[in-house]
């Protein structure tokens, strides 16, 4: 008999790591509170960023992070009364920003997210999901060549780990693209790279591909983890109790409370990330582009122009904030001030940071038959397919000879 694995969360990741498990063979169940793609796996801006391999703590961010919390037009905002509940998170965070650290993460990030286009097709393959993967450059748009160079220290460590790029004037940035044209000063393609046309449809679409192939999807809260003698037994859902022989915590931020049940410390907080979406608009860009002076990006969708970026810190419980939302539109307007559209869309949702930047993939020590596969902060989407190969490797006990040591859920 198939031996039965849960999966806790129906986002990319959580959706990945169900199918390969079922294409090795295991019987699979997908749980998750609320449906697939029901969280941070619809809201994000859609990039499969596979050159995103620099965390957000690199050299100078402690005096850059400062001034932008008190400038209203940078990316970085903070609910001051949050303030004490991070600051555990927050110190350990901005230590990372040694060059040695950055290093050490850019590298581990480099082997979960350099082939990540290639990843994203072998899953959809055969699937519905084939059509909203789009083959496209990652542009990056800057003011001039100064505000280039301002960024080299990253762009160095990219390059060296084998990301392609192509650099670009401004003449070549508006053959590349002519809605684009007068915009940037400067600009690079990011070779290599892809974008999702709708996040949620395509992760819909997997699941939906997972249930016909004869896995099983139940929507429900889970609210424990029933553990013998160092092994996990089963899953209590709100509704009842279902066993398993191994166990996948893939549900972001809420996989914290579970892994720390299960004596696992996480050392893991919320970004807020919001992006808002132009319906109908009269300009789309040719590919997905970061405009580097506001670090949001926009991206073309069926329909629709995302625009996200932006990162707030305060919490899970409060809701949206206003202010996030007003300086995506004022960036939006004064990069596009002709842009036309039929209404605009709102979102918020949690993207699940570590304080390395690096995400949990692997068997938790104090119960080896529970997986994690959560805390992919900016790049669930892109590395969600990877992580779920790993994950059907690890619990077969066929994963191959990549060090994975570095995304040990035991580090913290």
């Amino acid at each position: 008999m198939a031996k039965h694995t849960i999966v806790i969360g129906a986002g990319i990741v959580g959706v990945s790591c169900a199918i390969w498990l079922q294409r090795a063979g295991h019987r699979v169940t997908l749980m998750d509170r609320q449906g697939p793609a029901s969280g941070t796996s619809q809201g994000n801006a859609g990039i499969l960023a596979a050159g995103a391999i620099v965390p957000v703590p690199a050299p100078g961010i402690k005096t850059k992070g400062s001034a932008m919390l008190l400038d209203k037009n940078a990316p970085l905002f903070l609910r001051w009364s949050y303030l004490p509940k991070l600051l555990p998170f927050l110190a350990p965070y901005l230590r990372r920003a040694r060059d040695g650290d950055v290093q050490e993460t850019a590298t581990a990030l480099a082997d979960l997210l350099l082939d990540a286009a290639d990843q994203h097709r072998a899953l959809a393959a055969g699937t519905g999901a084939e059509k909203y993967i789009e083959d496209s450059e990652y542009l990056f748009g800057y003011r001039d060549k100064a505000a280039f160079d301002a960024d080299a220290y990253g762009w160095a460590i990219k390059k060296r780990a084998g990301v392609r790029v192509a650099e670009m004037d401004a003449a070549q940035f508006a053959d590349y693209d002519p809605a684009m044209a007068g915009r940037f000063g400067y600009g690079l393609r990011c070779l290599d790279h892809g974008h999702i046309t709708d996040p949620g449809a395509y992760v819909k679409a997997l699941a939906d591909h997972f249930v016909a192939e004869g896995g099983d999807l139940e929507i429900a809260r889970v609210e424990d983890i029933e553990t013998h003698r160092g092994k996990a037994k089963a899953v209590i859902t709100v509704n009842r109790r279902v066993e398993a022989d191994s166990i996948v915590l893939a549900t972001g931020m809420w996989s914290k409370p579970l892994a720390e049940k299960l004596g696992v410390r996480v050392n893991m907080e919320a970004e807020r990330g919001y992006h808002i979406e132009y319906i109908n608009p009269s300009i789309m860009p040719r590919a997905p582009i970061m405009v580097a002076a506001g670090k949001f990006v926009l991206t073309p969708m069926e329909g629709r122009l995302r625009c996200a970026g932006i990162v707030e810190f305060g919490g899970m419980e409060a809701g949206p904030s206003k202010p996030p939302f007003d300086l995506l539109r004022r960036q939006t307007q004064e990069l596009l001030p002709e842009l036309q559209y039929d209404e605009v869309v709102e979102w918020m949702g949690f993207r699940p940071s570590t304080v390395d930047s690096i995400p949990l993939i692997g068997p938790f020590a104090k119960t080896q038959n529970v997986f994690a596969a959560f805390g992919h902060q900016h790049i669930g989407l892109t590395g969600g397919p990877k992580t779920g190969r790993w994950i059907a490797g690890m619990v077969d006990g066929t994963a191959g000879n990549t060090d994975l040591s570095a995304f040990s859920p035991n580090r913290f």
